[in-house]
């Protein structure tokens, strides 16, 4: 909504380039270095940053995309005060802007979740420090494993390890449809029956919603929708109860691919109406979308971990500093200013 009177607006535009961690690979690509676009917005004596960046495999926009839709919003909004429809822009867009005009406006709460579930890949003892991190909290033990890179077998064995040794933890998985049913199914095979209660949820075990859930009736593991979620948001008459089950524990909720904070919020409270966990996760933001996300977890999800422990697989943080970080930070005004008004 536009001001009574004439404000000052001033708009900076920057593309970021942040080297990664060399072994991060996204849908088999390996993602050497995150880009994307940050937004300063100034107004009056407010300030406020938004993060636009498409995921590399996940994103249906590109940059060029992203980068031409962004100086035309933001040249509107300099001039008027005015905001599109977010729900008509690009995802990664429209999460950006719409959490610029949240800190612009002060409605996105200071105070962020930053106990995030761990990405862990090996040693089951790695997990300790951080589950006693989380000891004075209201949080359970909870961590996340990548599932779906090897063999199905490792995998089931794998995480039936990490079961066993941690008797109180709790375990998300994601598979990225990676399985056909067959091969979750060995998966399954080599977690026993007994500690598969503790698997919170497994995200999109199968090439196909029809073989997940086929996958969840037979081994009572429950499952979580990620990429379904997005592409059905992505449909005009997007309804949330056709995608639920009584073997769907959880929505997970990546803004970056979804869009704008209140469709994040809505799709929330969706999932709290029909009894499901709402996590909120990352598509790999630097630390200025991150921070932002934790922010939006606590606020709209409290007591849920979110899953935003991803910073790890960056060489740098970029302007704002995630809490207990080593990481360098890098400038916001080392990056490439690529457009202003």
């Amino acid at each position: 909504m536009s001001n009574q009177y004439p404000s000052f607006r001033q708009v900076k535009l920057y593309r970021y380039r942040l080297s990664m961690d060399s072994g991060v690979i996204v849908r088999e690509q390996r993602l050497r270095h995150r880009e994307g676009y940050i937004v300063e917005l100034i107004e009056d004596e407010s300030s406020a940053l938004g993060e636009c960046a498409p995921l590399p495999s996940f994103s249906r926009e590109s940059l060029e995309q992203v980068e031409a839709q962004l100086v035309s919003v933001l040249s509107t909004w300099q001039k008027t005060g005015e905001w599109p429809n977010f729900d008509a822009l690009y995802p990664s867009v429209a999460f950006g802007l719409s959490a610029a005009q949240y800190e612009l406006e002060q409605t996105l709460p200071l105070e962020g979740e930053y106990l995030a579930a761990p990405l862990c890949s090996g040693d089951p003892d790695e997990l300790i420090p951080v589950f006693e991190s989380m000891a004075d909290s209201d949080h359970q033990k909870v961590a996340k494993v990548k599932v779906g890179l090897y063999e199905p077998i490792r995998d089931g064995m794998l995480v039936n390890l990490f079961l066993e040794s941690i008797p109180d933890l709790n375990l998300r998985l994601d598979a990225n449809r990676s399985w056909s049913l067959d091969k979750a199914l060995k998966f399954a095979h080599y977690v026993s029956p007994d500690l598969r209660q503790r698997i919170t949820f497994l995200e999109e075990p199968c090439q196909t919603q029809e073989q997940s859930l086929e996958f969840a009736r037979q081994t009572n593991i429950q499952i979580a929708w990620d990429e379904t979620l997005q592409e059905a948001v992505a449909t005009s008459e997007f309804d949330v109860s056709n995608l639920l089950d009584d073997k769907l524990a959880a929505l997970v909720i990546k803004p970056t691919l979804i869009g704008s904070i209140d469709r994040c919020i809505a799709l929330i409270d969706d999932a709290k109406q029909h009894g499901l966990q709402a996590v909120i996760s990352s598509s790999l933001e630097s630390t200025i979308g991150l921070t932002q996300l934790a922010r939006l977890s606590a606020w709209q999800t409290p007591k849920q971990t979110p899953g935003l422990d991803t910073l790890q697989l960056f060489q740098s943080q970029l302007e704002r500093t995630w809490p207990n970080s080593a990481l360098p930070v890098a400038a916001l005004n080392d990056q490439v200013l690529i457009w202003q008004s």
